[in-house]
């Protein structure tokens, strides 16, 4: 099983908008509590799914993105299918929630 992926202004189109895969990112920060909160979810999500990609992205490092996104409050979590969004969630959500995210995207 695979770790979560570190996404940025240099790789995001390759990881995320390109992926043949369905792809769950998460938008956080390190000062961010319900951040830090759903990190260990996300994690998890990621070492137990390789029927999908998850990947993190700090919104501090890569702000242009975030915006690209309208993500304005964090966490965010959207997936993404064939490199457009096709689901979203914002603030800390439990893992059952993250999950039928990305199975009904």
């Amino acid at each position: 099983m695979a770790d979560k992926i570190t996404v940025n202004s240099n790789n995001f189109k390759n990881e995320v908008l390109e992926s043949d895969k369905t792809v769950l990112v998460d938008f956080w920060a390190s000062w961010c509590g319900p951040c830090r909160m759903l990190s260990p979810l996300v994690d998890e999500i990621a070492k137990e799914h390789d029927d999908f990609k998850v990947c993190a992205l700090d919104v501090d490092a890569s702000p242009e993105i975030a915006g690209n996104y309208n993500v304005s409050a964090i966490p965010t979590l959207i997936v993404f299918k064939n490199g457009k969004e096709a689901n979203r969630s914002v603030g800390f959500v439990p893992k059952d929630q993250i999950l039928s995210l990305v199975q009904n995207a």
